[in-house]
């Protein structure tokens, strides 16, 4: 071998070690990757459904005209074993079957609220809630509870529950 052919041989193993060690010390310091997965990240959700309905808390408003619904749905809810506050009116009226409001803790929980109502219950994600209290504003379009059965029907049909925009579980 010539003294050009080893001092060339040199000059680009060096380049390559220096090449190396330069992506190895951008990766382990790079912060960038951090950054993008904190701003996405707004809120943490829990996604998990309930092991049962005593771990859920419902609050039923009537946003009919029809007199004691809310009372009349609150009852039904607590008779299959959900945790009530008192039911309340609405301030508006709902053109609708039903809005499910949750909050950040209760999210899986409120995948299953709306498949009592066979999955036509708008859901409403309120990142601000401090609470795992689940609002149910019931519409003029409601007619009546899904039976357990629906339920499970209802929900396998819904899927499993999704990540508000923002949020990360």
């Amino acid at each position: 071998m010539t003294d050009t052919r080893v001092r060339a041989y040199r000059i680009i193993s060096s380049l390559a070690v220096v090449a190396a060690a330069t992506v190895t010390v951008a990766t382990v310091h790079d912060t960038q990757s951090v950054a993008v997965a904190n701003e996405s990240c707004a809120v943490r959700v829990n996604l998990a459904l309930p092991g049962g309905s005593g771990e859920v808390t419902l609050r039923v408003l009537n946003g009919t005209r029809s007199a004691g619904l809310a009372e009349r749905v609150s009852d039904e809810f607590e008779n299959r074993g959900f945790a009530m506050k008192k039911p309340a009116k609405s301030k508006s009226r709902l053109d609708q079957v039903a809005v499910v409001e949750y909050g950040p803790k209760s999210v899986g929980a409120a995948q299953w609220i709306r498949a009592f109502f066979l999955g036509q219950a708008e859901p409403r994600f309120v990142p601000e809630r401090t609470t795992d209290v689940i609002d149910v504003v019931l519409g003029e379009k409601f007619r009546e509870l899904a039976t357990s059965t629906e339920v499970n029907q209802s929900l396998a049909q819904l899927g499993e529950p999704e990540l508000p925009p923002g949020t990360c579980a």
